[in-house]
């Protein structure tokens, strides 16, 4: 009588794979984007080199997938496609709270050195680029336009606003600041481009 080993295969590939992701995590943070190898990143999460390459084409795709893995549900499944912004029905206060999440998480080291290493890979990787506006940027984008567009309907943005622009004024300054070290991402930074938005933007 065989023995289906099906399952067990699948738990031992899962946990592979979260290794390679926390060791690519965690050598990013480490070290300087350009010295962290897919070697050391086997080597750090004790597979070898050919279990990576079966999964991802190359070093960038790991980043990429080792930053996509942070938004995983409890069954290892992104959730870029279903993420929601909160709606309490205060726009103000809900996008404050979002802006807010989204300095404090820009600020934290280990997310900072994933996501420059990831810019600097898809400014020369049209693949990479197209993988992460598919996979990341525009599901979010939509997330977040759903919640401008209920604010639209409940007369609190102008209703013939671009959302597109309006994402674009809300965000762009931060991820400036961010890109540029200019200044430091606070609470009451994040405020202030909600405050200024929601005045351009007014019904």
């Amino acid at each position: 009588m065989s023995i289906d080993k099906g399952p067990d295969h699948s738990r031992r590939k899962e946990r592979s794979r979260q290794a390679i992701l926390a060791a690519t995590r965690e050598l990013v943070a480490e070290e300087a984007y350009e010295k962290v190898t897919v070697e050391a990143i086997a080597a750090r999460a004790g597979v070898g080199k050919q279990t990576i390459y079966r999964r991802w084409p190359s070093k960038s795709a790991v980043v990429f997938a080792a930053l996509l893995a942070l938004s995983e549900n409890t069954d290892g499944q992104a959730d870029g496609q279903s993420v929601a912004l909160p709606d309490t029905g205060d726009l103000e206060a809900d996008l404050k709270l979002v802006m807010r999440a989204t300095a404090e998480e820009f600020a934290d080291p280990t997310f900072d050195r994933l996501i420059r290493a990831l810019n600097a890979e898809i400014a020369h990787d049209a693949a990479l680029a197209a993988e992460y506006q598919d996979k990341l940027a525009r599901p979010l984008d939509d997330a977040k336009k759903a919640r401008l567009r209920s604010a639209q309907e409940a007369g609190q943005l102008d209703p013939g606003a671009d959302l597109d622009l309006v994402l674009e004024v809300l965000y762009a300054p931060l991820f400036q600041r961010w890109l540029h070290r200019s200044a430091p991402l606070t609470a009451a930074y994040a405020d202030s481009l909600v405050e200024v938005t929601l005045r351009a933007f007014a019904p």
